[in-house]
């Protein structure tokens, strides 16, 4: 009975009205983040049939996104957040809206594609950090970490259900009508966010931009579980472009084709929505510490595919992984949430996110030459037990190992109590 009780529990984060809301806004936002990269792919590839064509475009999303992410960051501390994320839900409804009625038309050009990629990932920089910065003003700090599991689900089922969705539209009706629901998903986020009550905006700033950006900076610099838990992160995800590179390599060479691959990445999906669910019943004294030991657990396809072993045993790992990432981000969120003046919170936020994916290129560029020096095998070691190190290295630090859950901001800093 206490099981179930604890259960139910978990998932009451919803019957908080406004929370849920927002809840169903970010999840349609997320399913059509989800659509776009195979809706676009196909568009691209039936316009020219062009693997560089298709670099660019993905590209001219990805990077205006990352560069403009601290921008985004600083908005959402100054400006009503809400406000914000509603706003950058209209521009991607816009943006992809005209791309699909470029492609029904039969007038899409591949300059035209790229272009409002550009402004699609300028408004997804926007959404992000004022999403993370509105959160705790919607929920009393209990139910925070349920909260974030949920999103984290919400996440990861964007993640399985967006491609899914988009490659069953375009194979029954073309790129354009996927591109045109995936606009859609837009519209109905902006529409629920809309909704959403709130008692009181944090005041506008009459601070200078640059003074902003700085005292986010600072604010990021100041806290060592901070720093160290990003730079840590950072690593990882640099590592990880290794693995996203020699993963199909392996695939198509040892485990039988393409379809392997796809195998232990919907696997892993999986693994990410049923550690969402997870997280919400994780509660410890020690959240971070928790948090990167679960992290841990990522490192373990890495592994497997290091030793060889066999497509199933690999899908089971990427399975464990997957759950152990989720935990990791759900707590990583509540800590962030827990311990940042609400004031500051989405520039901190974006300044976390810059750093965790600010390598990623590195490592891209890094994984051919050092797969040639070394082999594919002992890259796949190297990146293993770099990735462990790190961790180790993180858990070894005092701040991040004994920060306890209690918040060091105030309620009132965190944010403020809507009405439900």
């Amino acid at each position: 009975m206490k099981t179930k009780e604890n259960w139910l529990t978990a998932w009451s984060v919803l019957r908080e009205r406004t929370f849920r809301r927002f809840f169903i806004g970010e999840a349609t936002s997320l399913l059509g983040d989800g659509m776009t990269a195979v809706a676009l792919s196909f568009a691209v590839l039936d316009l020219t049939g062009s693997a560089s064509d298709l670099g660019f475009v993905l590209a001219a999303r990805a990077v205006p996104m990352v560069a403009t992410l601290l921008i985004g960051g600083v908005m959402a501390d100054r400006f009503p957040r809400r406000r914000i994320m509603v706003t950058a839900d209209l521009v991607r409804f816009a943006s992809q809206g005209t791309v699909a009625v470029l492609l029904l038309s039969g007038d899409a050009q591949i300059w035209q594609l790229a272009a409002l990629q550009a402004v699609q990932g300028m408004a997804s920089a926007a959404f992000d950090p004022a999403s993370a910065g509105l959160v705790p003003s919607l929920l009393s700090g209990e139910l925070l970490q349920q909260a974030n599991g949920l999103r984290g689900m919400a996440f990861s089922g964007g993640g399985i259900a967006g491609p899914a969705l988009a490659g069953l539209l375009v194979a029954l009706s073309g790129p354009g009508w996927a591109i045109a629901v995936d606009a859609a998903t837009f519209g109905v986020s902006a529409l629920m966010l809309s909704v959403i009550p709130i008692e009181r905006q944090l005041p506008t700033t009459k601070n200078s931009f640059t003074h902003d950006l700085r005292e986010g900076w600072s604010e990021f610099r100041g806290r060592t579980w901070l720093w160290m838990t990003v730079a840590s992160s950072s690593l990882g995800n640099l590592l990880l472009s290794w693995i996203a590179v020699l993963g199909p390599l392996l695939a198509k060479r040892d485990l039988g084709g393409p379809a392997a691959w796809a195998s232990m990445n919907a696997v892993l999906g999986v693994g990410l929505f049923v550690g969402g669910m997870v997280a919400m019943h994780v509660h410890s004294e020690r959240p971070l510490r928790t948090g990167i030991l679960a992290l841990t657990i990522g490192a373990l396809p890495t592994l497997g595919l290091a030793l060889q072993l066999p497509l199933l045993l690999l899908c089971a790992l990427a399975f464990v992984a997957g759950i152990g990432v989720a935990i990791f981000s759900s707590v990583w969120a509540t800590t962030l949430q827990r311990n940042i003046p609400g004031d500051k919170l989405s520039r901190v936020n974006a300044y976390a996110n810059f750093g965790s994916v600010a390598c990623q290129p590195i490592g891209q560029a890094l994984v051919g030459p050092v797969a040639a020096a070394i082999g594919v095998y002992s890259t796949l070691w190297l990146a293993a037990g770099i990735q462990l190190l790190s961790a180790m290295v993180a858990l070894s630090t005092p701040a991040i190992r004994k920060l306890p859950a209690e918040a060091e901001v105030t309620p009132t800093e965190v944010g403020t109590r809507p009405r439900t």
